[in-house]
C-alpha cells in the first residue's frame, strides 16, 4: 500500500450511513428471524433440527463456491467495466448451475452416509437455492461497490419478514423438518429477483471469460480460505452426525446456533461494510490501520458481553426462550459461549487482508484452522457430545492469536496495539460474567423470567459501570463514533 492520502472524512460519512443501514437492518431482520426461530423451537423436535443440520453441512459447503469470492474480487478493483460485470454473471450461473446438479447426484450418497434417508430428500429441494445465487451476487457487488447498503437493507428486511412468516405457518401446518427447507428457500427466491430490481441488474451474461483472470484468481483465493473456513467450522457436524443420533445432533447444533449468533449474524454485514470501506482507504496506510482497529475495538465490545452474558445465563435463557424440552443445550452452551470472542475476533482479520489484496494470507489462517479444529473434534469425540463443545474452547484460541500473528504484519497494526483495542472490554466482560454467575446462585429458586431480567439487568449495568470506572476513555470513543464525531 502506497502513503496516497483518502478523503477520510468522506470516507467516514459514506462508512457511517452504510453501517446504520447494513447492521442496523440487519439486527431488525435478525430480530424478526429470531421471534420466528424461537417461537418454531418450541413446535418442533431436536431431531429436525439434526436432520437439517445433516444436510445443510452439505449445502453450505458447495455454498462456498457459489461465486461470491468473484463478486468480491469486483468490489475491491478501482474501477469496474459493464463487461467485467457481465462475465461475473455468466461465471455465477455455470458455477451455481453445476453445483445444483451436484447437490441433486450426491445427495443419496450423503443420505446413506448419515444412515437417515429423509435427507437426500432435503437436499434435492435444497439445490434450488444455487439458482438465486447469480442474481443475489451480481446485484450485492453492484450495490456494494457503490456502498449503497439503504437498498440491500431493505430488501433484506422485507424477504427476512417473509421468512419469518413462512417458517412460523409450516411449524404450525405440522410440515416438521420441511418448514426449515421452505423458510430459508422461500427468503432466497424473493430475495434474488428483489436484488436485481433494486440494484437494476439486467444484462445478458457474457460467457467468454477472456481477460478475466485477474477475477478468477481473487475470487479463487477467497473462495478457498472459504473452503477452509468451512472445514475449521462445520467438520464437527460431520464428525457428531456420524457418532451420535439425529437428536443428540439437534441439541448441539441448536447450541451452536445460539452461541453463534452473533459471529454469524451482527458480525457479517458489518465485516462486509469494512472490507468495501477498507478496500477505498488501501493506499493510505494510516487509515488503513486505524480503521481495521476502530472495527475491531467497536465490536469486541458488544460481542464480549453478549457472548460470555448467554454462558453464564444459559439456563434461565433456555427455560424461558426455548422451553423445558431443549435443557440439554445448557452446558454446551455455557462452553461455547466462552469460546466465541475469539471466534469473532479471528474473522475480523481476513476483511482487512482481503481489502489490502493480499487474500492469500487468509487462505493460509483458515488452512491452519482446517487442520486443528477437525483434530481436536477427533479427539473430542471420545468425550460424547460435551467433548464437542470443549474442543472449541481448546482449539479456537489458537487459531486465533496465529491468525493475529500472521495477518497484523499487512494490516500494519502492531500485536500491542491490537492488545490495547480489545484488553478493557475484555476485562469488563469477566467481571461482568463473574458477577452473574455469583448472583445466579442467589437466585437459583426465583422463578425463571424474573431471574433472566435480573440477571441481564445486573450484568449491563456491571459491564458498563466497570468501562466508566476503568476504561472510560474507550466507552466514550464508541459513544462518539456512533454518534460520528
Amino acid at each position: 500500500m502506497s502513503a496516497a492520502k483518502i478523503d477520510t472524512q468522506g470516507l467516514r460519512l459514506l462508512v457511517r450511513k452504510a453501517v446504520i443501514w447494513r447492521s442496523g437492518s440487519q439486527i431488525v431482520s435478525q430480530l424478526i428471524a429470531w421471534a420466528s426461530t424461537f417461537l418454531v423451537l418450541r413446535i418442533l423436535d431436536p431431531a429436525d433440527y439434526g436432520l437439517y443440520a445433516m444436510a445443510a453441512v452439505v449445502l453450505t459447503l458447495l455454498g462456498l463456491l457459489n461465486g461470491y469470492g468473484l463478486a468480491n474480487a469486483l468490489i475491491q478493483r478501482e474501477e469496474v467495466t459493464r463487461k467485467e460485470l457481465r462475465q461475473l454473471f455468466g461465471m455465477l450461473l455455470v458455477l451455481n448451475t453445476l453445483l445444483a446438479v451436484a447437490q441433486v447426484i450426491t445427495a443419496p450418497f450423503v443420505a446413506r452416509f448419515y444412515e437417515q434417508p429423509e435427507v437426500a430428500d432435503l437436499l434435492r429441494v435444497l439445490a434450488l437455492v444455487f439458482l438465486t445465487n447469480p442474481f443475489l451476487a451480481l446485484g450485492y457487488a453492484i450495490l456494494s461497490r457503490e456502498m449503497d447498503f439503504k437498498r440491500q437493507a431493505q430488501v433484506n428486511l422485507a424477504t427476512a419478514m417473509l421468512g419469518a412468516v413462512v417458517a412460523l405457518a409450516g411449524a404450525l401446518a405440522g410440515l416438521g423438518v420441511w418448514t426449515l427447507v421452505l423458510a430459508p428457500l422461500s427468503v432466497f427466491v424473493t430475495r434474488a429477483i428483489a436484488m436485481t430490481i433494486v440494484a437494476r441488474a439486467f444484462m445478458w451474461p457474457s460467457f467468454d471469460f477472456r481477460g478475466a483472470g485477474a477475477i478468477a484468481s481473487f475470487g479463487g483465493a477467497v473462495t478457498l480460505s472459504s473452503i477452509f473456513y468451512f472445514l475449521q467450522t462445520q467438520s464437527d457436524v460431520v464428525i457428531a452426525g456420524r457418532n451420535f443420533d439425529a437428536a443428540t445432533v439437534g441439541l448441539y447444533t441448536t447450541a451452536l446456533f445460539l452461541a453463534q449468533i452473533f459471529v454469524n449474524k451482527v458480525v457479517p454485514p458489518l465485516n462486509e461494510v469494512a472490507f468495501t470501506a477498507l478496500s477505498r482507504a488501501q493506499a493510505d496506510r494510516e487509515a488503513f490501520a486505524n480503521g481495521f482497529l476502530i472495527s475491531v475495538q467497536g465490536i469486541m465490545l458488544l460481542a464480549i458481553p453478549f457472548c460470555l452474558g448467554l454462558a453464564v445465563t444459559a439456563e434461565p435463557f433456555v427455560r424461558v426462550v426455548l422451553g423445558e424440552k431443549w435443557l440439554g443445550i445448557v452446558p454446551l452452551l455455557q462452553v461455547l459461549g466462552c469460546a466465541m470472542p475469539w471466534m469473532v475476533l479471528q474473522v475480523l482479520f481476513a476483511p482487512a487482508t482481503n481489502a489490502a489484496g493480499r487474500p492469500g494470507i487468509a487462505v493460509r489462517n483458515a488452512a491452519i484452522g482446517a487442520l486443528v479444529m477437525p483434530l481436536a473434534f477427533i479427539v473430542a469425540v471420545q468425550w460424547g457430545i460435551e467433548g464437542m463443545a470443549w474442543a472449541w474452547l481448546a482449539a479456537y484460541p489458537v487459531i486465533a492469536v496465529i491468525t493475529a500473528a500472521s495477518s497484523l504484519p499487512t494490516i500494519g497494526v502492531a500485536p500491542a496495539r491490537l492488545l490495547v483495542a480489545i484488553v478493557p472490554s475484555t476485562l469488563a466482560g469477566f467481571a461482568m460474567a463473574l458477577a452473574v454467575y455469583v448472583a445466579d446462585m442467589a437466585l437459583a429458586d426465583a422463578e425463571p423470567v424474573l431471574r433472566l431480567v435480573a440477571l441481564v439487568a445486573s450484568g449491563a449495568t456491571i459491564y458498563c459501570g466497570w468501562l466508566f470506572l476503568f476504561a472510560r476513555e474507550r466507552l466514550l470513543e464508541f459513544i462518539a463514533l456512533v454518534r460520528n464525531r
